[in-house]
């Protein structure tokens, strides 16, 4: 059970046409706002002698770009990774020539180069935004080396001190790496971590259509049963009465049939009179043994244990059905038995202020790497995933039941057993995983109203 926790890498690698055009359009007016700006103060107002010319068809690139863009392409076109790391390539060229014939590092707007790649940190894949960092590195290396000094129009040459100049070539260098691997790195998780909620939410909803639908079965074959009962005996009346009408009779016993086939329908698909609380609410053994329904016939024990704490009541108590609940245990029930070597043990205890379930099995026990960070969403594999290639992981399951549990209130922890990593023939029992789930006793108790509660009238 080494590999339980072992799941394939997160979508946020797979996604594709994130960017809008628009977007980058607007980022680039931004810019070119910006440039032109910085451009004319210098030339007009400090008196520096720009190529005023050339800094204005540079500038002149970008709003050409700009127009292009907008008159070819809808405002809802969205860019794929190549096209937007081509754009974003443009826009790291074009400032980088901007820079390279106004100071190159003497130019204090140098650092505004970072922005392109960080742009592309954010949006696109790993290999596109490690290919605009290393042309952001060559780019800026270049403009380092050849670049029109800033001379004043009085013919004073403005530089600072070459060691200064150094320093911020290697500023931009590190910025570069250091920004660009902690934005990518952070888009990333945050992405992959909006997809694991998606996926909890598609599951609940799931759950939950399936306890909706158990309920309006069970309401139907509930309201269903007088009248087809009724039908039935009148029925039987009638074919008593039609003896001699042969033809009538067969009719009557047709319809007799018919109201059988109907009860038996409704009885296959939902035990009658259940639109109680039951369907709300259940013994706490009973929802185990439902939640591990789907696993007890997969060659494996599976061994219930259900007792009161120390100083709790020897009655058990009766719990409300919530899908996630059901939902989150079968998911750690599954794992349990996929990963188990004979045996699966569900325990349960209570008293007045808490309900605790364990699920443990007798497997080799959670991976000690990623013990600490179990529940994130999309854990990367790791070298030990070879010996049950057939599996691809829990991640974000462990992440979509961690979810639903806190959903009702439980807290989660996650822990070994004594021995993990014996031998199967000296193996102790509950040796493996154990996941454990606390909740507050009065979260999850079901208040009843008499021994059963009433049942709640049905609004058609």
């Amino acid at each position: 059970m080494a590999q339980r926790l072992e799941a394939q890498p997160g979508p946020a690698e797979t996604h594709h046409d994130w960017v809008r055009l628009r977007t980058l359009i607007i980022l680039r007016w931004t810019a070119i706002l910006g440039q032109l700006g910085a451009i004319l103060v210098t030339y007009y107002v400090y008196d520096i002698g720009l190529d005023l010319p050339l800094c204005l068809a540079t500038v002149g690139a970008a709003v050409a770009a700009n127009l292009v863009a907008i008159f070819l392409f809808p405002d809802t076109k969205r860019l794929t990774q190549t096209e937007a790391a081509a754009t974003l390539l443009f826009d790291m060229a074009q400032l980088a020539l901007l820079l390279s014939i106004t100071g190159g590092m003497n130019n204090p707007f140098a650092l505004l180069i970072l922005v392109p790649v960080t742009i592309a940190a954010t949006a696109l894949e790993r290999s596109a935004t490690i290919f605009l960092g290393l042309s952001t590195m060559v780019m800026i290396s270049i403009v380092a080396v050849i670049y029109l000094p800033l001379v004043s129009k009085t013919g004073e040459v403005i530089a600072v001190p070459q060691v200064f100049e150094f320093g911020y070539w290697l500023a931009i260098i590190i910025g570069v790496a250091f920004l660009g691997a902690y934005a990518h790195k952070v888009s990333t998780e945050v992405r992959s971590m909006g997809d694991a909620l998606r996926a909890t939410q598609l599951a609940l909803a799931r759950e939950q259509k399936l306890t909706d639908l158990g309920g309006v079965v069970a309401a139907a074959a509930h309201e269903l049963g007088t009248p087809l009962a009724t039908i039935k005996l009148v029925s039987s009346e009638l074919a008593d009465e039609l003896d001699d009408k042969p033809e009538l009779r067969d009719d009557a016993l047709l319809i007799r049939e018919q109201a059988d086939r109907c009860r038996d329908i409704l009885h296959s698909m939902g035990r009658v009179g259940k639109d109680d609380l039951h369907m709300r609410t259940a013994p706490l053994l009973a929802v185990l043994r439902e939640a591990a329904d789907p696993h007890l016939e997969r060659g494996i024990d599976i061994i219930f244990d259900a007792h009161p704490a120390e100083g709790g009541s020897d009655r058990q108590p009766t719990i409300y059905r919530y899908p996630e609940l059901i939902h989150a245990l079968r998911n750690f029930i599954q794992n349990a038995v996929d990963f188990a070597r004979s045996t699966v043990w569900i325990e349960a205890e209570w008293d007045s202020e808490r309900i605790t379930v364990r699920v443990i099995d007798d497997g080799k026990g959670f991976p000690t790497n990623v013990l600490n960070r179990i529940g994130d969403p999309f854990l990367q594999p790791r070298s030990n995933a070879s010996e049950r290639k057939d599996y691809e992981g829990m991640g974000l399951g462990v992440f979509i039941a961690k979810t639903l549990i806190e959903r009702t209130g439980g807290r989660l922890s996650f822990a070994n057993g004594d021995a993990p990593y014996a031998s199967a023939s000296d193996n102790p029992t509950r040796s493996g995983a154990v996941v454990e789930v606390v909740w507050p006793a009065q979260r999850i108790l079901a208040q009843q109203e008499g021994a059963l509660g009433f049942n709640q009238p049905i609004e058609l």
